[in-house]
């Protein structure tokens, strides 16, 4: 492709959850549809997840990715995802201790 991406190559450092920006990580457990999915939170929240235009039709989403999520601040859990990670992405997430491994493999077990 020239002048295009890779398909596995990325742009930048990856984005980490922080207090400042309200950004929490998340595993995907559904699907809903429409643009939205139902995501699970480390801070054990449900909540439900929209995807922004500049990520439908590019990336794709589906049950058991970690996804970056900001929620809203409403009192209807709803929120936008901000990032999807890649599963080395994932493996340095929980290296770092930011996510636990439990959680992914409990959402993984559940398919």
């Amino acid at each position: 492709m020239a002048g295009g991406r890779g398909r596995h190559e990325r742009r930048g450092e990856m984005p980490l959850p922080s207090e400042d920006e309200g950004t929490i990580l998340c595993i995907v457990q559904r699907v809903v549809g429409a643009g939205f999915l139902e995501v699970l939170c480390t801070d054990g929240e449900v909540y439900m997840a929209r995807i922004p235009g500049k990520m439908r039709r590019r990336v794709w989403m589906r049950e058991g990715d970690v996804v970056l999520f900001l929620p809203w601040g409403t009192a209807d859990k709803k929120g936008e995802v901000v990032y999807r990670y890649l599963r080395d992405e994932v493996r340095k997430l929980i290296d770092m201790n930011l996510l636990p491994e439990e959680l992914v493999e409990e959402v993984a077990g559940a398919e």
